[in-house]
């Protein structure tokens, strides 16, 4: 069903695209640079005065009542009363746990929401101050990052790799600084930390050993908060509070 609707939805555009002259498209290119400022613009007059958050990233698809829901609100939970906000996708699935444990916790929640063809809808625990759409998911990338003090990443797919991966390169091409980065459920991420250590870091040597320390698998909410913690004693560092 969804590869149908996401199917319909590329042949519309493909459509549309084939009405079009090359010029059009370069004009429109052009006049989309300034929807792009205004998102950029409205992000960060918004997200400057969220305090310090959290972003919790994981599958749309992932059900109300089911492990890792119930492990994201949680954690969501344990992060609000920690004292840092929640920032998440805006959707369903593990972005609904995410708003929902914040806003159960006296938390900051806050919504990035982004317009797709399906899956996508915002959540009801989203503070009204808080939430937030785009259209360009590289600009909804940069207030992820920008204004996060961690990445909670939970299991999910090909959008949840890439902010994970994403986040990990900007950290070590040393674009950004150091903040946590703590994969949730061992049982979903050792395959993949495993294949990164012996196929990618020691048989191919595309990347540095040093990097996995960027990196840390956890299984609880405990162990999230306990890892948000030492990390910036660790570094010495502190939190944007």
């Amino acid at each position: 069903m969804v590869k149908d609707e996401f199917q319909n939805e590329d042949d519309k555009i493909q459509e549309k695209l084939k009405q079009k002259t090359w010029n059009e498209i370069r004009t429109n290119d052009s006049w989309a640079i300034f929807k792009i400022m205004s998102e950029f613009v409205n992000g960060y007059e918004s997200m400057a005065r969220i305090g310090p958050c959290v972003s919790i990233f994981g599958s749309a698809r992932t059900k109300p009542d089911t492990k890792y829901y119930l492990l994201a609100e949680k954690i969501a939970y344990k992060i609000s009363k920690a004292g840092y906000g929640v920032i998440t996708g805006g959707g369903p699935g593990i972005m609904e746990a995410g708003n929902k444990g914040a806003h159960n916790g006296g938390g900051t929640s806050v919504g990035l929401n982004i317009e797709l063809p399906f899956e996508q809808h915002y959540n009801p625990y989203i503070d009204k101050d808080k939430n937030l759409n785009f259209d360009y998911f590289f600009v909804r990338k940069v207030m992820f990052v920008k204004y996060s003090q961690g990445f909670v990443v939970m299991p999910g797919g090909f959008g949840t790799l890439d902010e994970l991966f994403e986040a990990v390169t900007l950290i070590q091409t040393k674009k950004i600084g150091k903040f946590p980065i703590i994969l949730v459920g061992r049982d979903f991420w050792s395959g993949l930390i495993d294949w990164i250590k012996t196929v990618m870091i020691e048989r191919e040597h595309n990347a540095n050993v040093e990097d996995m320390n960027l990196i840390k698998i956890v299984d609880t909410e405990d162990e999230v908060v306990e890892a948000l913690d030492n990390f910036y004693k660790k570094y010495n560092l502190s939190p944007n509070f």
